[in-house]
């Protein structure tokens, strides 16, 4: 009777204890790296949604999709995320302050952004998240989290796949090369 009592007791302590084989080095590191993956995501949504919000021009109905598409495909990384920090022991971003004190993607609040612009910035914050997303993926080999590794895997593939979107709709035709 004593050990279970001891047990609800410890459990009312730490009620967002994870259960989880990863050592404690392991959550921390694993959970530190996607939490700031979190924020990144969060951040590079809402700046796809603020430039597809605010966009205007001859490929505005393109572009306005195109934004859309990638702003839904970023909000949907963002659950799985938090998820998977909670499934190895971690707790997660609590806030819209907490996102800014992790996002490495710098917002843009110019109340007018040329859409080769916007198409420019978003490529090149989707290209430095895949990179991040490839340092995390590190630190998840590292402590053997291979679910979460093959998670970084999809989300590195989709953000290649808007990098790649956003580069082809903002070439200036082709130059004969």
């Amino acid at each position: 009777m004593g050990d279970k009592t001891e047990d609800r007791k410890r459990r009312r302590r730490a009620p967002l204890d994870t259960p989880t084989d990863l050592k404690p080095a392991a959550t921390r590191d694993i959970a530190g790296a996607m939490n700031a993956i979190l924020a990144d995501v969060y951040a590079l949504y809402f700046k796809t949604k603020n430039f597809h919000w605010h966009l205007s021009g001859p490929h505005f109905r393109d572009y306005h999709l195109l934004f859309d598409e990638q702003g839904d495909q970023l909000f949907a990384m963002a659950d799985p995320i938090a998820e998977r920090i909670r499934k190895v022991g971690g707790s997660t971003i609590r806030s819209i302050g907490h996102v800014s004190r992790l996002q490495r993607v710098k917002d843009n609040d110019a109340e007018y952004v040329d859409p080769k612009d916007m198409l420019a910035e978003l490529r090149e914050n989707n290209k430095e998240l895949a990179a991040r997303l490839r340092e995390v993926h590190d630190v998840c080999d590292e402590h053997r989290d291979i679910a979460t590794a093959s998670l970084i895997e999809v989300w590195i593939d989709e953000t290649e796949k808007r990098t790649w979107f956003l580069f082809e709709a903002g070439r200036q035709g082709d130059s004969g090369k």
